[in-house]
C-alpha cells in the first residue's frame, strides 16, 4: 500500500466528521445561514493567500521538474482562487472591500497558516507537502461527496462545482504522486514525520468548518 493510500486509511474517522459537519451538510441542502459562509469565505481568502506562499516554497525545494511545475502552478492557482473571491463571492454573499480589508485571521485560520508555514521554515520537503496534501485531497473529497446529493438549485452550487471538477480531481493526482515518490525515498523516520503532517493538516481542515458554522473569532 502506497503511503497516501494508508494514511487516508487511517484517518478515516477524521474524513467522516469532516463529510458529516453540519456546516457541510448545511451547504449541500442549501440551508447554511449565509452569515457563517460570508466568515467562511473571508477566512479562506486570508489562508489562501498564505497557502499560496507556502506552495511556492514548496515549488523552490522541490528535486525535481515535475514537483517545481506542480507547486509553482498550484501557487498561481491558489491566487487566482483569491482574487476570484473578492470579484463574485464576496459580492454574492455581501462582503464588501471595507469588510474584506477590516478582517483578520481567526485563531484557526491563523493557526494552520502558520503550521504550513513553519513546515516551509523549518522542516523537510517531505513533510511540507505531505502537510499540504489534505487541503487538495480533502476538498476532493468534500465536493464529490457533496455533488450527487445537492440540493438544486443551491446558492452554494458555484463553490461545490468548483471543488467536485474533475480538473481539481487530477491537481489532487498529481500532488498525490509526488507526495507518494518522496515518501518511496524517505527514510521511516520521515515517513513518520510526513504522516503526523498529513494528520495534522486533516484536523485543521474539520476546524476551519467547525470555526466558520460557529463563527468563531478572538475570545478576547
Amino acid at each position: 500500500m502506497s503511503f497516501c493510500d494508508a494514511i487516508w486509511e487511517e484517518v478515516t474517522p477524521l474524513r467522516r466528521a469532516i463529510l458529516d459537519h453540519p456546516f457541510l451538510a448545511e451547504l449541500a441542502d442549501g440551508t447554511l445561514p449565509s452569515e457563517s459562509f460570508q466568515h467562511y469565505i473571508m477566512q479562506d481568502s486570508l489562508y489562501l493567500a498564505e497557502y499560496a506562499r507556502v506552495l511556492a516554497i514548496a515549488a523552490a525545494r522541490a528535486p525535481s521538474g515535475a514537483g517545481r511545475l506542480e507547486f509553482s502552478d498550484g501557487a498561481k492557482v491558489a491566487v487566482q482562487v483569491e482574487e476570484s473571491l473578492h470579484q463574485s463571492y464576496f459580492a454574492q454573499f455581501g462582503v464588501t472591500i471595507g469588510m474584506a480589508d477590516a478582517s483578520e485571521a481567526t485563531p484557526v485560520c491563523l493557526g494552520y497558516t502558520s503550521y504550513l508555514a513553519s513546515l516551509a521554515a523549518t522542516r523537510s520537503y517531505e513533510e511540507l507537502i505531505a502537510g499540504i496534501l489534505p487541503c487538495f485531497w480533502v476538498y476532493w473529497e468534500v465536493g464529490c461527496d457533496i455533488k450527487p446529493r445537492a440540493a438544486s438549485p443551491n446558492p452554494y452550487a458555484s463553490w461545490i462545482d468548483t471543488y467536485a471538477a474533475p480538473a481539481f480531481g487530477e491537481a489532487t493526482d498529481r500532488v498525490r504522486a509526488l507526495v507518494d515518490e518522496a515518501a518511496a525515498d524517505a527514510s521511516a523516520t520521515t515517513r513518520t514525520a510526513m504522516a503526523q503532517a498529513f494528520r495534522m493538516a486533516t484536523r485543521y481542515e474539520w476546524m476551519f468548518w467547525d470555526s466558520a458554522y460557529k463563527r468563531a473569532g478572538w475570545p478576547i
